[in-house]
């Protein structure tokens, strides 16, 4: 492991916290690892949930970057075509060891072109879109395909980052960690996959999301064009 070792997390509007706070708090337990939260400009930038997050770094600041991550969240499907963020990922992932996501942050990788030939995952309600950025979808909770990691839905981003501190230290900082945010998790309900959820649940998601996927696929349909 380099020392220091430089992480980066991208935030940006409508992101979704939990996709990088779960990864920020496995990341800032890894020793001698510096975390960046950034994006283009140092000014609040508004969550998809209440939270306002303050980034402690620009694009045109940032260093090289050991492991690029970028999380998901509504405002993906702005950054599909978003040509200053998709150039910043692209710059930095020619450096980085490890270029990885968490839920549709996938979707914003792929439209960097950096998963044409790749395997990836994402949430399970954007699996379809990955096709059209060259990728084959995964249905896991961690995907591993050479220096591309990209993690499953929200709560998949502490198993992606558990996963990739034992990739870039060993098990047992890896498992200290988790023993440390006490990471057990045992759901009340086993409604947390399209798998397992009660038919009327998974019904009543669809129809919640059904807006917001019009708009999603028109996004990585315009993206997916400059190909």
């Amino acid at each position: 492991m380099t020392s220091p070792l430089h992480i980066g997390l991208l935030i940006f509007p409508k992101v979704t916290q939990l996709d990088f706070t779960g990864p920020l708090q496995v990341f800032a337990r890894v020793p001698g690892a510096t975390v960046h939260l950034i994006w283009k400009r140092i000014e609040p930038v508004p969550s998809d949930a209440v939270l306002t997050l303050t980034p402690t770094m620009t694009f045109a600041d940032c260093p090289q970057l050991d492991v690029l991550c970028v999380p998901g969240g509504a405002g993906t499907d702005d950054l599909v075509n978003d040509e200053e963020t998709l150039g910043f990922i692209r710059h930095q992932a020619d450096g980085a060891r490890y270029v990885t996501s968490v839920c549709t942050g996938s979707l914003v990788l792929g439209a960097a072109g950096l998963l044409i030939g790749y395997r990836a995952t994402t949430h399970w309600s954007a699996m379809d879109y990955l096709s059209q950025f060259g990728a084959t979808p995964e249905k896991s909770r961690v995907c591993i395909d050479r220096n591309r990691i990209t993690g499953g839905g929200v709560t998949a981003g502490i198993d992606f980052a558990l996963t990739l501190t034992d990739i870039l230290t060993d098990r047992l900082t890896a498992e200290a960690i988790q023993l440390g945010m006490e990471y057990n998790p045992a759901p009340p309900f086993n409604a947390g996959s399209p798998d397992t959820a009660p038919a009327k649940v998974l019904a009543l998601l669809k129809d919640r999301l059904s807006a917001g996927a019009q708009r999603r696929s028109a996004a990585v349909k315009r993206a997916a064009a400059r190909l």
